[in-house]
């Protein structure tokens, strides 16, 4: 009976401030359940419960299926009157809730599941799945974009930082059933985990080089048993918010499963990584450099400010450590973007034109979050050959996976995914809120059509910001493109090769500007692409 009565009253203070019907005794159903789908191009997952309510904290048993015929292919709600399609996994899972803003704010509500090789009640046990082509894991998500009403935003970041960053999420689109119920788009993704076929960390050993690694820690909120820093966070001119501070949350292992000596290690080594970025002074040697990795966090810091992201850097930052034998230093990994790129209307998230790392929101430092972003960046960005680096990895980024057209270009894509066999739609039909505030929107956009044309506009004005900010003209050639491509590959030597081949010389073809088409003009270009 306190049971019930605490799950009551965890309802209620959930879904203060909104109006439905729906709550935790029907599993947050949507509004509308009665939502018809025939047939889609996005995987079809199924997941029964039997009416148990589903908790969040504790895992239940579950039945899934996913049916996929594969890209390309349409999958059938009616299985009776198509048979013979393809069931991607079929079995037990364990199911929870998952989340925090995006459990506590939103009415459609993500899950956490792992499968199983039995149900828990009879003593199941995890076990690894291939599940949509993403490799073998027991560790799986369901997001939820609910606030995210273009539903790309998770997705749009994964791909954009995918080709610089050495690890981020895959993910899928998929529409699920829960009970029997329509509930919508999801994402299906891998959640930042140390298997094999996503960062391969080994589990931590004992003593020696194994003890080093491997472990995945959060910056986040101070929920179960946190590392606590010896720093504070600080504004923008250096100076320390002695009222604030930064948590670290385990991750992998649990921290129930460390022992005393993996704990400590863990704890000192982020020390370590602290106080060589605290006493970092412009002046002196950048001595942090031994503890973590400077190409990863400009690839972390660029696909952050690109999508302006609220919860940057404070927020699900996730970040990982190998054995010292593989790689010392600590790196991190995109998650979370639901709220980026323009979509929140706090803490001045939609903006385009001022940099997120800087502390600088009066909000943010004044009006009591109790969560800043960690010193970190304020230090990195007070390195002139970090900022040196983070110009010129810019412009790489310009002029390959962030071209404007190539941007744009994924966008559509993502869109066209969820349009062209009426997911979105039917999205929209179980959770109708276009034309309505959902927290926390900046744009409240009347339809799809109006939501993706001013995500693509914001993006293209953000682009145009940092690109005056550091120092990038997307005007100005590139020296060594030959083929005008937008990048120097082995494409533009081979376009040399040729005009010194058939004597067919182009002034496009002088790279060195020594006014000649020569052998000269084929190492400039190897130069380039060898030392970018």
């Amino acid at each position: 009976m306190m049971r019930r009565l605490l799950l009551l009253v965890m309802a209620v203070l959930t879904l203060a401030g909104t109006a439905r019907a729906s709550s935790w005794w029907d599993n947050y159903a949507p509004d509308n359940k009665r939502v018809r789908l025939t047939s889609t191009n996005l995987p079809i997952v199924w997941i029964e419960v039997d009416g148990q309510y589903i908790d969040r904290d504790n895992r239940i048993t579950a039945r899934m299926k996913i049916i996929h015929n594969g890209d390309g292919r349409l999958n059938y709600a009616d299985t009776v009157a198509h048979p013979g399609q393809t069931i991607d996994y079929e079995g037990y899972v364990a199911l929870r809730y998952r989340g925090s803003s995006s459990f506590g704010m939103s009415d459609k509500k993500p899950y956490s599941f792992r499968p199983l090789d039995k149900p828990l009640e009879q003593g199941g046990v995890k076990k690894k799945v291939n599940i949509l082509g993403m490799g073998k894991d027991n560790n799986w998500a369901l997001q939820a974009p609910y606030a995210d009403k273009s539903m790309l935003r998770d997705l749009l970041a994964f791909e954009l930082a995918r080709p610089w960053m050495e690890y981020t999420p895959q993910g899928r689109f998929c529409e699920l059933f829960l009970d029997g119920i329509y509930y919508g788009v999801y994402i299906l993704t891998e959640v930042v985990s140390d298997g094999k076929h996503r960062l391969n960390l080994p589990d931590p050993g004992d003593s020696g080089d194994e003890l080093t690694g491997g472990y995945i820690m959060e910056v986040d909120r101070a929920e179960g048993v946190t590392h606590v820093s010896r720093y504070h966070p600080v504004g923008s001119n250096g100076t320390p918010y002695n009222n604030r501070y930064i948590y670290f949350q385990y991750k992998s292992p649990d921290y129930e499963d460390l022992t005393r000596d993996q704990v400590n290690y863990i704890k000192g080594r982020i020390d370590q990584m602290e106080t060589a970025l605290w006493n970092y002074r412009p002046s002196g040697m950048a001595t942090y450099e031994d503890y973590l990795d400077v190409a990863n966090f400009i690839d972390y810091q660029l696909a952050e400010e690109l999508a302006h992201n609220v919860d940057a850097y404070r927020l699900s930052g996730k970040f990982f450590k190998r054995r010292d034998s593989e790689d010392p230093r600590f790196k991190m990994v995109v998650w979370d973007m639901n709220l980026a790129y323009g979509n929140a209307d706090y803490y001045d998230a939609w903006r385009t034109d001022t940099w997120i790392y800087k502390n600088t929101n009066y909000h943010l430092n004044n009006a009591g979050d109790a969560y800043m972003i960690p010193f970190w960046w304020y230090k990195l960005n007070s390195n002139p050959a970090y900022v040196a680096a983070l110009k010129k990895r810019w412009a790489q980024y310009r002029r390959s996976n962030l071209r404007q057209e190539r941007v744009m270009a994924v966008v559509d894509s993502l869109s066209s995914v969820l349009t062209s066999h009426g997911a979105e739609g039917r999205n929209s039909q179980a959770w109708p809120r276009w034309g309505v505030w959902v927290w926390p929107n900046y744009h409240v956009a009347g339809n799809y059509a109006d939501e993706v044309a001013w995500l693509k506009q914001w993006i293209t004005d953000r682009i145009a910001w940092m690109d005056s900010q550091l120092d990038y003209d997307p005007t100005a050639a590139l020296p060594g493109d030959v083929n005008g491509d937008g990048e120097v590959s082995i494409a533009d030597v081979n376009a040399v090769v040729d005009m010194i081949l058939t004597g067919r010389t182009e002034p496009a073809g002088d790279v060195n500007g020594d006014g000649e088409v020569n052998i000269a003009d084929v190492n400039f270009i190897m130069d380039v692409i060898l030392n970018p």
